[in-house]
């Protein structure tokens, strides 16, 4: 038997350099998780789940409301405080007007004094037009004239036309008021602040939108934390399915209150007494079928036994035909011998005997054991390196990967262990083409064979054997390309808690 462990000196120098151990695994390229075919091929998906989805049409939608519901408000705030101001100038333009009209109809000549002397709202002006004289009065000259109001404006009041106009004087919104009083064939101009105004809606216009986010982010927030329990069933969908998936097949959900719920709760059972029942029914068939055959297989391998005792008496073609039958019924024992050990994976029948084993020296023993001690066996692991496993699944799944190499890539070419922190590698390189990408994940399904593997013999079972158990141990299996071009078969074995 030849070996190269990291505990023992080799006992046979290698005939060829091989790859070293250190950089095992990045030569094998594990991935991080198995992908299946349909995961492979699918674009990877980066919308946001459902709770987030959820939470942001909420957020959206409160948005949206608050919105409709801020601009009604700052409108109908906005149109009432104008009104307000507007009717309040109107009043007190008129009242002044009306002064105007009484003093100045007695005396034109004191109409300048009487500008002055109006009582005006504070930041207000005064204009006076007397239509005879054409002349303008203002109240505070310096400051406000009738320049500092629109050209039109002024001139549709002296031409008799009463209104209010807004109008900008030193960077501040003012409301204009005209007055025409033919009484005494003169016109009043009056001009309100309304800064207070611009003001007050300035300040509602900023609570608006501060208003406006916090809600939004108020309700999403809310949204958020409500999806919770809205998917809550869902999550229990979610976990039940996995929990199928991972092989308990007797999983089913609770009864909901919720009628609605309780209509996706009773289909979902439904479902899976449905999935249920089939795959107990083809594990069943499949069980029994294997064991049906065993009996006529062993009969049959009895008389080809017997017929090959006297083959000599037998002429070369019938010799021919009887080795055909021979290998036929041993291709077929296999078959029924794989089919009875997976329907047995399947009903995940027996016990596991688990004990801590240093994987090197019983890697040597399974090899050397099944007629494959010349296939070298490199090891990195130290004394520290054991696994919590059933020898037997160890045995099983190297003679399948042994035996596989031997029928379909020209033998094994190495035996590979390597460590890692939370599992160690069981890894065998065979003599052959390979595995094409685009097989290397369907080979380990059942009755697959690779492209090489055509022509072989076999059954297409022994890969998927190596995956049920490998899954069984808690690991996995899969296939990479070898230094040397052939197929590389890599399973992974967890560690596990020593006793």
């Amino acid at each position: 038997m030849q070996s190269r462990c990291g505990s023992c000196s080799p006992l046979i120098p290698p005939a060829q350099p091989f790859l070293p151990l250190i950089d095992l695994r990045h030569a094998v390229g594990v991935p991080s998780e198995p992908r299946s075919p349909a995961e492979s091929s699918r674009p990877r998906n980066l919308r946001p789940g459902l709770r987030p989805r959820i939470a942001t049409y909420l957020a959206l939608a409160t948005f949206v409301a608050v919105v409709i519901l801020s601009v009604v408000t700052f409108a109908a705030t906005r149109n009432y405080l104008l009104d307000t101001s507007t009717a309040a100038a109107r009043s007190q333009a008129i009242a002044n007007a009306q002064l105007i009209r009484s003093l100045v109809g007695a005396n034109r000549i004191d109409a300048g004094e009487v500008v002055t002397n109006l009582r005006t709202e504070a930041s207000g002006f005064a204009v006076l037009h007397l239509g005879a004289e054409d002349l303008f009065y203002a109240q505070a000259p310096l400051s406000f004239t009738q320049s500092n109001l629109p050209s039109t404006f002024v001139r549709n009041a002296i031409d008799g036309v009463s209104g209010i106009q807004r109008v900008e004087f030193a960077g501040r919104p003012y409301q204009a008021v005209a007055i025409s009083i033919p009484a005494i064939d003169a016109t009043y101009f009056e001009v309100f602040a309304i800064s207070d105004v611009s003001d007050t809606l300035g300040t509602i216009r900023s609570t608006l939108i501060a208003a406006v986010l916090g809600i939004t982010v108020v309700a999403g927030g809310i949204g958020y934390l409500l999806s919770g329990n809205v998917l809550q069933p869902l999550r229990r969908v979610t976990q039940a399915a996995s929990t199928i998936a991972g092989g308990a097949l007797a999983t089913r959900l609770e009864p909901e209150s919720d009628p609605d719920l309780q209509q996706l709760v009773a289909s979902f059972n439904d479902m899976a007494d449905a999935v249920q029942e089939r795959i107990e029914r083809e594990e069943r068939f499949a069980s029994d079928v294997s064991h049906e055959l065993r009996s006529p297989i062993t009969s049959l391998g009895a008389a080809v036994d017997v017929l090959q005792g006297r083959a000599e008496e037998l002429s070369d073609r019938n010799r021919q035909a009887l080795d055909i039958i021979a290998t036929q019924v041993k291709r077929f024992d296999r078959t029924v011998m794989d089919l009875l050990e997976l329907s047995r994976l399947d009903a995940r029948a027996g016990q596991d005997q688990l004990e801590e084993t240093h994987l090197t020296p019983l890697v040597e023993r399974i090899a050397t054991r099944h007629g494959y001690g010349d296939v070298l066996v490199v090891s990195d692991l130290g004394t520290e390196d054991v696994v919590v496993v059933d020898k037997r699944r160890i045995e099983r799944v190297l003679l399948n990967l042994l035996d596989n190499a031997r029928d379909h890539a020209g033998g094994a070419s190495d035996i590979l262990l390597s460590s890692s922190e939370t599992e160690i590698l069981l890894i065998v390189d065979d003599n052959g083409a390979g595995i094409g990408v685009s097989e290397r994940v369907r080979i380990f399904e059942r009755f697959a064979r690779g492209t090489a593997s055509r022509n072989s013999v076999g059954s297409g079972l022994g890969l998927a054997i190596v995956s049920e158990h490998a899954q069984a141990m808690g690991g996995r299996a899969f296939v990479d390309t070898s230094p040397s071009g052939g197929a590389r078969f890599v399973v992974t074995i967890p560690r596990g808690e020593q006793a």
